[in-house]
């Protein structure tokens, strides 16, 4: 038996399914699709953005800020438990995680937080401090690694999603320019360092050892696309009781409609 997932930040979901390139969700025939930044709550959306033949929704938008984070989950499977946001009430509000339970494992849907504007002086040029979310960053995935471990103790873990960080020097076609910079910040690309050391495989990366060029984000202001000026930051983790089950993982760059792209994952059982 084979379950196939996706993942794609679609930075807003309203504004994506206007373009041509929705056309990749409405020919899905994935089992389980997760979106991040889907920068909308339920009330805001036509019935065509939430049902899907054949597929059960579950959406956690923001109450914090209407317009901003926002994930959701399409599933093929019938799920055993569901949640919304991480039970720490600190990362709560958000709309950042979508938990479903399956038979074989948990997967979890992510939009991990951006590291956030640098503090600056008050005349808004120097820089005077670090990152403004970097803090609450690194809380909420310390929250999400040890939530992900306990239920480990009885059951695999599959995480996809944004997670805002690229994890070496591979993974972003500029290293050097962006080593003070959010989403390579050396504390940052420690958590992944403990994240995969705690057993937990980057697929992509298992399946395309060493090929460089694969990135998965493209800076709109820079029409960083063209060039492929880009960085991965979307992935898919499984905890290594899953590595053997691990088909493919891949990056699907030739899908356009937002600044990320969807990634695949195909696990066989």
């Amino acid at each position: 038996m084979q379950i196939k997932l996706a993942s794609w930040n679609v930075n807003g979901i309203r504004a994506v399914s206007k373009k041509d390139d929705w056309k990749w969700f409405l020919d899905s025939t994935y089992d389980v699709i997760g979106f991040q930044e889907t920068k909308a709550s339920l009330e805001q959306l036509p019935k065509s953005l939430t049902h899907k033949e054949g597929y059960e929704s579950y959406f956690a938008s923001s109450v914090v800020k209407k317009g901003y984070s926002g994930t959701a989950v399409f599933s093929k499977i019938k799920p055993l438990n569901v949640e919304i946001e991480l039970p720490d009430p600190a990362f709560q509000g958000e709309g950042r995680i979508v938990h479903l339970e399956f038979e074989k494992f948990h997967f979890f849907n992510g939009y991990f937080p951006n590291g956030g504007a640098q503090v600056v002086d008050e005349n808004g040029k120097d820089v005077v401090g670090e990152f403004l979310r970097v803090p609450y960053k690194m809380g909420f995935f310390e929250s999400f690694f040890n939530y992900a471990q306990k239920l480990r103790e009885k059951k695999p873990i599959v995480v996809c999603g944004d997670f805002n960080i690229a994890h070496q020097e591979i993974d972003l076609a500029r290293p050097k320019q962006n080593t003070k910079n959010t989403g390579f910040l050396p504390i940052e690309r420690q958590f992944l360092d403990k994240f995969v050391e705690a057993g937990y495989i980057d697929t992509f990366r298992l399946k395309h050892p060493g090929e460089k060029d694969h990135y998965t984000w493209w800076s709109y202001k820079t029409r960083a696309r063209a060039s492929n000026v880009g960085w991965r930051i979307d992935y898919f983790f499984v905890s290594e009781e899953l590595k053997d089950n691990i088909a493919d993982a891949y990056i699907e760059n030739e899908v356009l409609g937002s600044d990320h792209c969807p990634i695949g994952l195909v696990l066989e059982f």
